[in-house]
């Protein structure tokens, strides 16, 4: 990988820290729908952006390997600060195995499911991140999420550094999508509607929570929470579930959609939440998995979603090339 941009952003030594891949697999937690600022920049190597530094990550047997590149005013940081900042991100002192165990032992799906998918931990992300790239998960896939936050960042972030003639900016601050204008560029990037929930929600929690407000979030109960989520504008019961899980320490709160109301009904033969997707509906179905699953719900869930995902990227890859393979037949037939 080049870096551009100058000596001063000249990537850090490599550094590695213990994590088998019981414990993480980046392939599959960095790719499901947590989080939508890594790509894979070569094979086995995932590059983002985390605490507003560049990283490339990579995994060998037993160890995490990483690399950060930083700018010449900031320094390089110290090897012991990034370790921290990578523990704190993947949770890493939640000993993962032993929750797949529990989990497998009290729920007979999960433990067929989960031997297929080991290493799907939880991210600890940052609150604001999170919530505004949660508001544009609305009626979206994963593909067009990561494309609609990266326009966002180029045009409302700060450029950290070039990388194989990429430009990449960290994650714009509240005050900058806090202005006048900012739905009215938001439109014109592609936002749509929920251009005017972002710029909302922005500048709703700016003249309100504020940023350590959210972040005091962390330290609250679950349900009081959710409920200073949901009061945001764009923000229903799914997505302050996901800010819960993903940035406020919330492991039990268990983000429900129509695919993770299907699953609780067909999987588990469960009747929750009459005919349709209410907030009440919400609330069963995660006291259900709570009961099920324990504390930890919420992270047994982001298995079985990541075994879902896969398995159907899987399916639409094999349906591609079943396409392909008929489009080439058909053509060879052509005169």
């Amino acid at each position: 990988m080049k870096l551009r941009d100058g000596p001063s952003a000249c990537p850090s030594l490599w550094r590695s820290l213990p994590c088998p891949p019981a414990e993480l697999r980046l392939d599959l937690v960095l790719s499901s729908g947590q989080t939508f600022r890594w790509w894979e920049s070569s094979p086995g190597a995932w590059t983002g952006v985390l605490g507003e530094r560049v990283w490339t990550l990579r995994q060998e047997q037993d160890r995490l390997w990483y690399t950060v590149y930083g700018e010449e005013q900031d320094g390089h940081p110290d090897g012991a600060e990034t370790d921290q900042i990578l523990r704190d991100y993947f949770q890493l002192d939640v000993g993962l195995p032993a929750l797949y165990s529990a989990w497998g032992a009290a729920d007979p799906l999960f433990r067929k499911v989960a031997n297929d998918f080991p290493g799907v931990r939880v991210l600890r992300q940052d609150p604001i991140e999170c919530l505004l790239s949660f508001i544009c998960t609305s009626n979206n896939h994963i593909s067009r999420i990561t494309a609609m936050i990266e326009r966002l960042c180029c045009a409302f972030g700060r450029r950290l550094c070039c990388l194989d003639a990429r430009p990449v900016h960290a994650f714009p601050s509240l005050s900058a999508l806090a202005g006048a204008d900012t739905e009215a560029r938001l439109r014109a990037l592609g936002f749509g509607y929920r251009a005017k929930f972002v710029s909302g929600t922005a500048r709703a929690i700016v003249e309100g929570l504020g940023a350590e407000g959210l972040r005091r979030l962390r330290t609250v109960p679950y349900a009081e929470a959710r409920r200073e989520l949901c009061a945001l504008p764009g923000v229903g019961t799914k997505v302050a579930d996901c800010v819960c899980l993903m940035a406020l320490d919330k492991a039990e709160a268990v983000p429900v959609d129509t695919h993770v109301w299907r699953i609780a009904q067909q999987r588990y033969g469960v009747a929750l939440g009459g005919r349709s997707l209410t907030p009440r509906a919400h609330q069963e179905i995660g006291d259900f998995f709570r009961g099920l699953w324990g504390p930890h719900a919420g992270w047994a869930q982001a298995v079985l979603f990541c075994a879902d995902l896969r398995k159907g990227q899987e399916l639409s890859g094999s349906q591609d090339q079943a396409r392909r393979r008929q489009g080439r037949d058909s053509r060879g037939c052509c005169p």
